[in-house]
């Protein structure tokens, strides 16, 4: 494997070869029909006979069968069995059904960056949410501070040892906000550059972590989410948790800066302690081409099982946001500015931590 290669997040050049390409809709053969996909309302032909008009009953009240076309509302038979465990299960077996259709069909929606929002949403997220409520037991704070529309982003200290935590805040924005709102992370290359991997981070809405992938998102109206300490936060060692590394030279200040969007800090306490790192095997990370290669308690000498996260309890809390919208476009170049504002969301981070830890009673609840 090649050396990991981060590109800077505040190097503003374009990518070789990095024509946007169109966004594209997959779509099987189908029949022709309305494009609201409604139903064309059907006239009766000229001459054809009105059809009959339902009765009355003994005590006035209209007869009821095949001639009011079903239309009724269903009796509490009806309803009771659709609210039964087995009319649960056939709602499930069918929308899953439907959904299996509609990706062997190609009868769905990826956009310009790769992104497939039905999968993240059936899938990936389906698969992440139990890690984040029963494993980690995430708890939310300050959710009201993401707005309802419009571009925002989120920056948010990194840790961990194994990018866990990017994926437990995309799975935090998403449930908590009432606008079920998508976080599109920021990535290192690393993460295109390995197998499967690259292929389930496109599908999830994660993009490189430079300059243009990002404004772009931003002006499209999206939560963008960057993580400033890249590698050398994710892997500092265990000694250092909670003390953030350096934010390099304020790139994601001059993005928030050129779309006009709010910068809204993030805390997360909990993902130090899943992978305490006592140790760093350079050598092997060099072969391997890994920026780092932990040792922790438990990896590698138990093995796989050693691989586990531990069950730490966790809490992301979202600040006040800052606002980048009365600056004049100039300032995106105003290299005070952008230091001001990035140490300013820095130490908001930072007493954040320090406030939830004081706060918090254990590792592990």
């Amino acid at each position: 494997m090649a050396d990991a290669k981060v590109i800077p997040f505040d190097d503003d050049r374009s990518r070789s070869g990095g024509g946007a390409r169109p966004a594209r809709r997959r779509t099987g053969a189908g029949g022709s029909g309305r494009g609201d996909g409604s139903a064309a309302p059907v006239s009766a032909l000229p001459g054809a006979q009105a059809p009959e008009q339902p009765g009355l009953l003994s005590d006035g009240s209209p007869e009821t069968g095949a001639a009011d076309g079903g239309s009724r509302e269903p009796g509490p038979d009806a309803v009771e069995a659709d609210r039964s465990p087995a009319g649960g299960w056939e709602r499930r077996i069918a929308g899953g059904l439907a959904f299996l259709r509609r990706r062997v069909t190609g009868d769905y929606d990826v956009d310009e960056f790769g992104y497939d929002r039905e999968l993240t949403d059936q899938v990936l997220m389906s698969a992440l949410r139990p890690l984040a409520d029963k494993y980690f037991r995430v708890e939310v704070k300050g959710i009201e501070n993401i707005p309802s529309d419009g571009g925002a982003l989120i920056v948010a200290n990194h840790s961990g040892t194994l990018p866990l935590d990017g994926l437990m805040l995309q799975v935090a924005v998403h449930d908590n906000h009432p606008a079920e709102r998508h976080l599109r992370l920021l990535a290192a290359d690393l993460v295109f550059h390995l197998p499967v991997v690259n292929e389930l981070a496109r599908k999830a809405g994660h993009t490189l972590a430079c300059a243009e992938d990002a404004q772009r998102l931003l002006e499209t109206g999206e939560i963008v989410g960057v993580m400033p300490e890249g590698f050398k936060g994710i892997g500092k060692p265990f000694g250092e948790r909670y003390k953030l590394q350096r934010f390099g030279r304020g790139g994601f200040v001059s993005t928030a800066l050129r779309a006009g969007t709010p910068i809204v800090p993030c805390s997360i306490v909990g993902a130090e302690e899943i992978y305490p790192m006592i140790g760093n095997a350079k050598t092997l990370a060099r072969l391997l081409g890994f920026p780092y290669f932990p040792i922790t308690p438990t990896f590698p000498w138990l093995g796989p099982l050693g691989a586990l996260p531990l069950p730490t309890k966790w809490t992301i809390q979202f600040g006040e946001p800052i606002p980048t919208d009365g600056y004049p476009p100039e300032a995106a170049e105003d290299p005070m500015l952008m230091f001001n504002l990035t140490d300013q969301v820095r130490e908001q981070i930072q007493h954040t931590l320090y406030k939830l830890l004081v706060q918090r009673r254990s590792v592990f609840f």
